[in-house]
């Protein structure tokens, strides 16, 4: 038993005098195979301790049924975890952020308008407490109380930020005890007085989140609390990176004198990120402050290690700030993993998206155009189809715009494109003849995951109208992206440039290892490596390459598959031994 217990200025351990000297990595953003490979550098790093969010909205996909399995066999990484030797603090929220899609909340709760999130309202704490009966029965193995890693459980995430609901901290609070955490329990918020009176509880560790300005947050935490131990739950020592925007970096010297700081206040810490990983498939989330704005693939972080695993000037030099508080592994520092030999895959096959099996063969038909959470399609696309009354120039005005981008075709021919991160609702056509198919195809690109607007819908928002008069009857087709199998693929001459389709091609492996997928002249899609989705690609910028993790690839032949949803000028692409996350902003 690892009994974490609290002191007039510090924690205690089994009695003795313990720091959390603790590093972020989130176990679904890492390919199970790999997390042997990446505890193993943690603690090489220093670290005595590693953090987790869970996320709600993967472990449970339906209200009735929970996932552990593969990339959340949660279980699993908690064995790997205490085989390390590394202790394990658990985020299991409800809400936990993350730059994640919706925060981590279920869409099949979100899609409810009438249910007030994150709150004692009694409809929302029903399906928590739901969700808690389905998870923690595997958890509570790995408690400490039961000889496992895990010695701290955070209550909520940053919740000062949001609301000021007491009766439902007290509740998340009471939801974790009485199923049997008997853990340390911890709130985590920034540092500002409201939000820490707001987000904390007598009895529950205060932590604060900050990157900088180490003496000032300290000082705002012991006026907030005024004994007891400091720690800094998420010290930022990077941070994420939107579609548009550049790449966002930190010296690595700046943050380690930073970490110093910390440590020589005799703090503790958990580094946020200490290796950020990927969001792959569709898991990404976004941000809505005056506009949309949706968040790349690589969780990289800039953080000290890389998202391929590779140690960092922010690894070294975080090591040597340990040294100094702490005793470090004395075992030499791992070098960069393997990477695959530069490799050229053409992709010489094709099959059309809105033709093939990606396409189920009987629509949903409704009177007006439903939104995708209505059609209940939580991630990937849409197709939505009616006709043009009269022909002639005009003017599609959807109301309330789309959720997220939307490709506009008129008797299969492209229109045009509407964002909504641009606030675009018209789009200017010339209809050829009375009774023309209208198509829209409607791509979620990741839902928002802080603040206010967590749970707005996706698909088309409203009406729409050609020259003020209203389009009725549609068919609705959900794309489900998840099984590519049922593709059969063409000669790539037989589909006519700019459809959207999918395009195919195989190389060649003689030893698997890690490399990088780069898609010069290739413009926005989605990437598969043997049927495991790499993420989203989209030659906007800032990211230029997807990860491709070495257990995804295997001896001898392997298969790219790209669904390219505007146009390509190139049937190859390139598999590179470097990462291009785009041109860095510090």
């Amino acid at each position: 038993m690892s009994a974490l217990t609290t002191t007039v200025d510090g924690f205690a351990l089994n009695g003795e005098p313990f720091r959390i000297i603790s590093g972020a990595m989130h176990y679904f953003r890492i390919h199970p195979d790999q997390w042997a490979d990446r505890l193993h550098k943690a603690r090489l790093m220093g670290l005595n301790t590693v953090e987790t969010y869970i996320p709600w909205n993967l472990h449970q996909p339906t209200p009735d049924a929970i996932d552990l399995d593969g990339l959340l066999d949660l279980p699993r990484y908690l064995r790997l975890a205490k085989e390390e030797g590394l202790h394990v603090l658990l985020r299991p929220g409800p809400y936990i952020c993350a730059e994640w899609d919706g925060g981590g909340l279920p869409a099949w709760l979100t899609d409810d308008p009438g249910i007030r999130l994150r709150s004692s309202d009694p409809r929302f704490t029903k399906v928590f407490d739901r969700y808690l009966d389905l998870l923690l029965p595997a958890l509570l193995p790995h408690l400490a109380a039961a000889g496992g890693p895990v010695i701290a459980v955070q209550v909520e995430n940053e919740y000062g930020a949001y609301g000021d609901d007491t009766a439902y901290l007290q509740y998340v609070e009471q939801a974790l005890r009485t199923r049997g955490v008997g853990e340390l329990l911890f709130t985590c918020d920034q540092t500002h007085q409201n939000h820490l009176a707001a987000g904390s509880l007598p009895g529950v560790l205060a932590t604060g989140t900050f990157g900088s300005n180490v003496a000032r947050n300290l000082e705002r935490l012991r006026t907030h609390r005024s004994s007891g131990p400091l720690m800094c739950a998420e010290f930022w020592i990077g941070w994420f990176d939107h579609w548009g925007e550049p790449h966002h970096v930190r010296d690595a010297a700046d943050a380690a004198a930073d970490l110093d700081a910390l440590l020589a206040a005799g703090a503790s810490v958990n580094i946020y990120m200490f290796h950020g990983g990927t969001n792959f498939g569709f898991t990404n989330g976004a941000n809505h402050d005056h506009a949309y704005t949706p968040i790349v693939t690589s969780y990289d972080y800039d953080a000290p290690l890389s998202e391929s695993g590779d140690p960092g000037p922010k690894y070294h030099a975080f090591r040597e700030v340990i040294a100094r508080h702490a005793p470090v592994p004395d075992e030499p520092v791992p070098a960069p993993g393997p990477k695959l030999p530069a490799t050229v895959v053409d992709l010489d096959r094709r099959t059309p998206l809105l033709t093939n099996a990606g396409v189920p063969a009987a629509p949903v038909r409704t009177t007006e155009p439903p939104t995708l959470d209505a059609l209940g399609v939580r991630a990937g696309l849409a197709l939505y189809r009616t006709t043009l009354p009269v022909a002639g120039e005009g003017v599609l005005h959807f109301a309330e715009g789309v959720g997220d981008r939307a490709r506009v075709y008129i008797d299969g021919s492209p229109v045009g494109v509407l964002e909504r991160e641009r606030h675009e609702e018209s789009l200017p056509v010339h209809v050829p003849h009375p009774g023309a198919t209208l198509e829209v195809l409607v791509e979620n690109m990741g839902r928002v995951n802080y603040g206010p607007r967590i749970g707005d819908p996706k698909g088309l928002l409203g009406p729409v109208s050609f020259n003020g008069t209203i389009l009725y009857e549609w068919d609705t087709y959900p794309i489900a992206l998840n099984d590519l199998g049922p593709l059969t693929f063409g000669p790539a001459d037989d589909t006519p440039p700019g459809t959207p389709s999918f395009h195919h091609g195989t190389f060649d492996v003689d030893t698997p290892a890690d490399t990088f997928l780069s898609l010069s002249g290739w413009t926005k899609g989605q990437a598969w490596i043997n049927g495991f989705n790499l993420g989203r690609y989209w030659n906007r910028g800032p990211q230029r390459t997807l990860y491709v993790p070495a257990p995804t690839l295997r001896t001898g032949t392997n298969e790219l598959v790209l669904l390219e949803l505007d146009a390509t000028t190139r049937p190859q692409a390139w598999l590179v031994d470097t990462p291009d996350l785009g041109v860095a902003q510090s």
